[in-house]
This record gives C-alpha cells, sequence and structure tokens, in this order.
C-alpha cells in the first residue's frame, strides 16, 4: 500500500497527507459515470503525485481500450484525449513533477500495450507537452502560480483547453483558472457582459472568453500550435 506521508515535517510545513486508494476509489465511485466519459474534465486543486488523477485516468483508458482497442489510430487519438481532460494543482514542485511522470507512465504502458510498435514518438511529446500545461505548481486557494521557492507569484494560474474537432484536429484555448471559478455565478455582471462571456448549459456556468487561441493541429503536434 502507498504511503499516506513523505515526512513528518512535509506535514507540518504543509499539511501533505494523501489520499489512500481505498479512499480515492470510494470517492470516485461516487461520479463513476464521469469518470468513465473520456472527454468529461477533472482538476483536482491538491492533487499532491496524483493519487486521484492517476485513478481518473486509468478508468478512462480502461473505457478508451474497450471502445476502439480494434483501431490503433483511435485508440491512440483518445488515449491523448483521456489525458487532456485531467487537471492537477499543487503547492509543491517535486509533487507535480511526480504526478506529470506518474500520468504520462500510465498512458504510455497502455498506449504501448495496445498500439505495440506502431507508437509514435510525436504522440509521446505531445502526452508530455500537455501534462505540462494540466498539471501545474500553484495555490488553488489564490489561483496564482508557486515559484521554486514555494511563493506566491503574480502569474494567475492558466490551464489549456483541448478539444477534439474534425478528423484528427486538437484545439487548444488558453483560460484563466480565476475567471472559470468567477464564472459560476447565478447572475452575470457587466465585466462578464462587456467580455462576451457565454453561458455554457452543459455545466451551468458562464464562460470566459480564452486569453489566448492556437491554431488547430494533429492532437500528435499539438506542442508546435501557433498562437493566432
Amino acid at each position: 500500500m502507498a504511503k499516506q506521508i513523505k515526512s513528518k515535517e512535509r506535514v507540518a510545513e504543509h499539511g501533505e497527507v494523501f489520499t489512500s486508494e481505498r479512499e480515492v476509489n470510494a470517492m470516485l465511485d461516487l461520479v463513476k459515470h464521469e469518470t468513465e466519459r473520456i472527454e468529461s474534465r477533472f482538476l483536482e486543486p491538491a492533487c499532491g503525485n496524483g493519487n486521484f488523477l492517476a485513478e481518473i485516468l486509468r478508468r478512462k483508458l480502461d473505457v478508451v481500450k474497450q471502445k476502439y482497442k480494434k483501431s490503433k489510430p483511435e485508440y491512440e487519438k483518445y488515449s491523448v484525449l483521456a489525458v487532456s481532460s485531467i487537471y492537477g494543482v499543487d503547492l509543491l514542485d517535486d509533487n507535480v513533477k511526480e504526478c506529470q511522470e506518474r500520468l504520462f507512465n500510465i498512458w504510455f504502458k497502455e498506449y504501448k500495450a495496445v498500439c505495440k510498435d506502431e507508437f509514435m514518438p510525436d504522440c509521446e511529446e505531445a502526452v508530455r507537452f500537455i501534462l505540462g500545461q494540466n498539471i501545474l505548481c500553484g495555490n488553488a486557494l489564490t489561483m496564482l502560480r508557486v515559484d521554486t521557492e514555494g511563493n506566491d507569484t503574480e502569474e494567475p494560474i492558466i490551464f489549456a483547453q483541448w478539444d477534439l474537432m474534425t478528423g484528427d484536429l486538437m484545439k487548444r484555448r488558453d483560460y484563466r483558472l480565476d475567471e472559470l471559478m468567477r464564472g459560476h455565478t447565478n447572475e452575470p455582471d457587466l465585466f462578464m457582459y462587456m467580455n462576451g462571456w457565454e453561458y455554457d448549459e452543459e455545466t451551468h456556468a458562464w464562460i470566459p472568453a480564452p486569453i489566448r487561441e492556437f491554431e488547430p493541429m494533429n492532437y500528435w503536434e499539438v506542442q508546435n500550435a501557433i498562437n493566432l
């Protein structure tokens, strides 16, 4: 069984205690349907080294395999989409790096098992890039990035949204986390109207305009997308 603490010092300084596997699965079973929707997005605001996110990814990849294992190109595409739907924030840089690597290894193990010798190095690079944009070192309370010494910066947490389009194209749009959270209100304010926010029926939230958009690219080339 995985340890729930790394050290007593980290518990004292940061209150860091990892959720056990049993509790992780019990909590995710409460939203089981969503964990099995490939495109359903999850954000863990205190992700640690990824206990929740790792299990979510495993569940999503199981669904991808069930649906697309007979078509390696389709399996590859939807496995990348599964990775792109998972987001995390943590105060500690070592946790962030460990989480990124852990999620990559889960994806890569399944990818190689299904695609065998037909896997693409570009796809590996794309998944690493996506995880680098989705799992960030930051403070989910202030919604600001955190520097290498663990202090808040002036830079807001910005997440990339990845959407599959026609064929193999994937579109990236970047949003500020504080604006996304601001959108969860019953009534929009003047700022929202003036800046073109739109109401999303699926999430029941006001969606801000992206702070930047990127040229659609093949999903295995998103690391090369050009800012529009």
